[in-house]
């Protein structure tokens, strides 16, 4: 994960008495000491990053860490971390869990995550939130000046849709509103996921990666379908034929790590494919991809896809 945008991911869980959050999981690469530290934190509601997203009900984006709430502040700055989107994932008003991924700058850190939500003042556009887009200011510039109507862009067709969204090539898609800025920023794949609270109200997770600095190395949409989960989308730079060969792939309800979020709805981290058997972890490792991220999309209590980020 050390050439990745993303530094580390963390699946915050309620514990026994569903009033604090305590870590489920998580994938360090090399910050092992920081994983330490966070093994022994708890979240109460509306408490560091974690807790925010739950009281809030929506993803979070903390640009910075320092004077912040974020209460690993000393820790994450000793290695270099200091950004954080956190992602809570709700059945109907019930907290599941909370994502977590946390970044930092550095001279090559390209790329962005962002969150997209309706405009109070424009019923029918939505804007830009929040984001982190390490060294991109003039991508980010850009990114707040724009408004995207309903199935216009990728957080418009998410938000149309309700269900994610994979771009392979931003730059050269006409689907993607600001190609321009993104070929001259060296973006090439954008994921879009859905955040969806109420049938009114729906945010647009957006992971817009680079080639240099990829938010993950394999990007991978999974649907139900005839009583299994079905290969939807998918890109990975290792691997440019992976849509032709999960072409007929099917995961099991608990099979393998994606399964068991069909199966939980529970958010779930693989730290070594070698113990994913289903057929999703065994062509990430023939592509010499190592560990996995699945996230339920859920709507009105039922699951509408999984999305996998392979780190």
């Amino acid at each position: 994960m050390n050439s990745t945008f993303v530094k580390v991911v963390e699946v915050w869980i309620p514990d026994r008495t569903r009033t604090r959050l305590e870590l489920g999981a998580g994938l360090y690469g090399e910050y092992q000491a920081f994983r330490q530290v966070s093994e022994l934190k708890q979240f109460h509601y509306n408490d560091g990053l974690p807790g925010r997203a739950w009281a809030g009900g929506k993803p979070v984006v903390l640009t910075q860490f320092d004077q912040s709430y974020f209460r690993r502040t000393d820790a994450a700055r000793q290695i270099g971390l200091s950004a954080g989107i956190a992602i809570p994932i709700f059945a109907g008003s019930f907290l599941l869990a909370v994502v977590v991924f946390l970044c930092g700058d550095d001279e090559a850190h390209a790329g962005a995550i962002e969150v997209w939500g309706q405009n109070p003042l424009i019923k029918d556009e939505m804007t830009l939130i929040d984001g982190y887009f390490g060294t991109l200011r003039e991508f980010e510039s850009a990114s707040r000046k724009i408004h995207m109507g309903r199935g216009q862009g990728l957080p418009g067709g998410v938000w149309e849709k309700r269900m994610p969204m994979l771009i392979n090539d931003l730059g050269g898609a006409g689907q993607f509103l600001r190609a321009r800025n993104a070929q001259q920023a060296g973006m090439t794949t954008g994921l879009a996921i859905p955040h969806i609270r109420s049938a009114d109200e729906v945010y647009a997770v957006t992971f817009l990666s680079a080639r240099e600095t990829p938010i993950a190395r394999r990007f991978e949409i999974w649907v139900p379908a005839g009583g299994g989960l079905s290969f939807e989308a998918g890109h990975c730079d290792q691997d440019p034929d992976l849509e032709l060969g999960h072409c007929s792939s099917r995961i099991g309800k608990g099979e393998g790590t994606i399964g068991r979020v069909w199966l939980t709805g529970v958010p779930a981290l693989c730290e070594n494919l070698q113990q994913d058997t289903s057929v999703a972890g065994q062509l990430a490792q023939l592509a010499g991809l190592d560990s996995m991220l699945a996230m339920p999309v859920i709507e009105q209590g039922l699951l509408k896809a999984v999305v996998a980020l392979y780190l």
